[in-house]
């Protein structure tokens, strides 16, 4: 293992540089975290490529070892706090006075993924912005609020899962009423953020980068009838909204009578089946009202590879698309998301 002892051995282009980051945020280790980056910043590397080129590919990679079943929730929730920690310590050296604009930076009501806007928020500040960052899950009300006593030349907003797609539209729908522009970010827009429009954002940026770039090119852009995107959904997701308690108790009680063992397991496997069957009706409710089968496929394909890294074969998953399906007979759109996603989970058919 390779130990780095003196600044001069501190490199982000080291791929054994960035593992050793890994394993300080692994191990729990704040001071050799914080030291580590402030070596950097010691040495002249920019703030910028350390947050875009070692705590952001960090970050990504704590959460494939925690899908992986490689890392505990645990270790993945303290690794996250360590990079917190380091991320203040790049950005309490790195001050750079406002001169460009205001902006609010905020996740969307429910999600709780703050790092990366964290992320994007110190990035934005070194590039002269005066940033309000509003952290995790900000009821839209709240921001609408915010909004009006600080004048702010845009709102970015993080959505880094799909089923927070309706909360993000309608943030976006009331920021860009109160006059206010939106970019949008976070994974939960799909790959190339192909739902951002669909929701009324006014751009898109894949990254803290992306977003720096795209703020220096025409911006403010002028914002057109808010209410001409304002209005997504149908009755089939209205219904699976409106009955998802229902949904879920049914088909647990449908799971356990079909699988007597079920009532044997642990009360920590009880509520992970219901975890899980709680995400089947949410993943179906957000495809419904985005319009677009990928979000829940997309969804079913990693949800199978995270139950197979934790040894849950996907007849198990098979069995809650079913339980959910008799009761979603009557609604042709539920069905074939709900068969669509039964395909993905079929054993290749063999070559001969």
């Amino acid at each position: 293992m390779t130990v780095f002892t003196s600044s001069a051995q501190r490199s982000l282009d080291d791929p054994g540089f960035r593992d050793h980051f890994l394993r300080l945020i692994g191990d729990g280790d704040e001071f050799g975290a914080v030291e580590a980056v402030t070596a950097l910043l010691d040495q002249g590397v920019p703030a910028q490529r350390i947050m875009a080129d070692l705590i952001t590919p960090a970050q990504q990679r704590v959460g494939e070892l925690w899908a992986a079943n490689e890392w505990s929730i645990a270790r993945e929730h303290a690794a996250t706090a360590i990079s917190e920690r380091a991320l203040a310590a790049v950005a309490a050296r790195s001050n750079v006075r406002p001169h460009r604009g205001r902006l609010t930076i905020a996740c969307v009501d429910g999600e709780w993924h703050a790092l990366p806007v964290r992320i994007l928020a110190e990035t934005l500040r070194l590039d002269g912005w005066r940033v309000d960052f509003l952290g995790a899950s900000v009821p839209g009300p709240h921001l609408v609020t915010h909004l009006h006593q600080t004048g702010p030349d845009a709102v970015a907003l993080s959505c880094m899962i799909a089923t927070r797609l309706p909360r993000a539209h309608a943030a976006i729908t009331a920021c860009r009423a109160a006059g206010v522009p939106v970019i949008a970010g976070g994974r939960g827009f799909g790959p190339g953020g192909r739902y951002a429009e669909k929701m009324g954002a006014d751009a898109w940026a894949g990254s803290a980068e992306d977003a720096v770039a795209r703020l220096a090119i025409d911006w403010p852009p002028v914002i057109d009838d808010p209410s001409a995107s304002a209005f997504l959904g149908d009755d089939e997701y209205t219904w699976v909204v409106r009955h998802r308690a229902d949904l879920i108790a049914t088909a647990l009680e449908r799971l356990a009578a079909a699988y007597p063992k079920v009532r044997r397991y642990d009360q920590r496997q009880a509520d992970a089946t219901a975890e899980d069957t709680g995400h089947i009706v949410d993943f179906l409710a957000a495809a419904l009202y985005v319009g677009e089968d990928r979000v829940f496929t997309d969804f079913i394909d990693w949800t199978n590879s995270v139950l197979t890294a934790r040894g849950v074969p996907p007849e198990a998953l098979a069995a809650g698309l079913g339980v959910i399906r008799d009761q979603l007979h009557d609604w042709p759109g539920c069905l074939r998301l709900l068969d669509a996603g039964s395909i993905r989970l079929r054993p290749p058919a063999d070559a001969d």
